[in-house]
């Protein structure tokens, strides 16, 4: 035996250990690492920052209804392809897998503090919870069964607004959730409507901005046109400032009532429920 083999006979190996993708998640606002497992204990609120990282349906589900009393409602609705658009169905595919639902909005119904709630949640996996028909027609459902069971309507919404692969056919669904809405408030019953990173487009400019009360999570970025958008339009050397379109800037302006920490949304509804909401006439007589 050589002096090389003796001396790698003698060698101790050391194994190389990889850490598993996910264990450690980034902060898209100030790049700090957190540990997804103390993520998930702080509702995925980054450690250093405070900014709420993106949190999906069943964890909204979890984080805000009573245990047991939330029932799916309208499963089944899903979106067609009026205009025939090229690869639009290549992109549902994707949607419903990222998101294992047929449509960029969950609903259902269920209590929060004891209250019976209609809510609804919008989910971004889903085509940038994109609004199409079968978003609009899940949701004008969801407010006729707040009507017909006396509940507080509760929308999440997230989303980066109308759909432009269903173009006029999108559009028409802000006119027709904003007359819904109209309903509900005939009906003497609370909407509140909660803000979430991203509220954009066609839903800030119709029923996002017409809750009775308007939460919003902290570091939400609220507006119409993005600031991408805005940029082009603008030009490429276009200067923001750093809290444009943030939750906090936009309260300043009168947008929104209050900005909420996750771990006290669930709260905070209870008690505007039945501060606004209990005490409250239903089906008042209207002219």
């Amino acid at each position: 035996m050589n002096w090389f083999e003796k001396l790698k006979s003698g060698l101790k190996t050391r194994i190389k250990r990889e850490v598993p993708n996910g264990i450690w998640v980034k902060c898209k606002k100030c790049n700090h690492s957190n540990y997804d497992m103390e993520l998930e204990r702080n509702h995925w609120i980054c450690a250093n920052c405070r900014f709420h990282l993106p949190y999906n349906t069943q964890q909204y589900i979890n984080l805000l209804v009573d245990q047991g009393t939330f029932m799916e409602i309208n499963p089944e609705v899903a979106p067609v392809d009026p205009l025939r658009f090229k690869g639009y169905w290549d992109k549902i595919k994707d949607g419903k897998r990222q998101s294992s639902g047929k449509e960029s909005v969950l609903t259902g119904i269920g209590r929060i503090g004891s209250h019976p709630v209609a809510l609804g949640i919008m989910d971004t996996r889903y085509l940038m919870g994109t609004l199409g028909s079968a978003t609009g027609e899940k949701i004008c459902r969801l407010i006729d069964e707040a009507i017909n069971t006396q509940a507080t309507l509760i929308i999440i919404c997230k989303s980066g607004g109308a759909r432009m692969q269903e173009s006029s056919y999108s559009l028409m669904q802000m006119a027709r959730i904003s007359a819904k809405l109209h309903q509900l408030s005939d009906a003497g019953l609370l909407y509140i409507s909660i803000l979430t990173d991203p509220t954009y487009g066609g839903v800030t400019a119709s029923f996002a901005m017409l809750g009775d009360i308007i939460l919003a999570e902290p570091g939400s970025r609220i507006g119409f046109a993005g600031q991408n958008v805005i940029r082009q339009f603008l030009g490429s050397n276009a200067q923001l400032p750093t809290d444009f379109q943030v939750a906090e800037s936009v309260i300043k302006h009168g947008f929104i009532d209050r900005i909420t920490e996750r771990r006290e949304m669930a709260t905070e509804i209870a008690k505007l429920i039945a501060l606004l909401a209990d005490n409250q006439p239903t089906n008042p007589i209207t002219e």
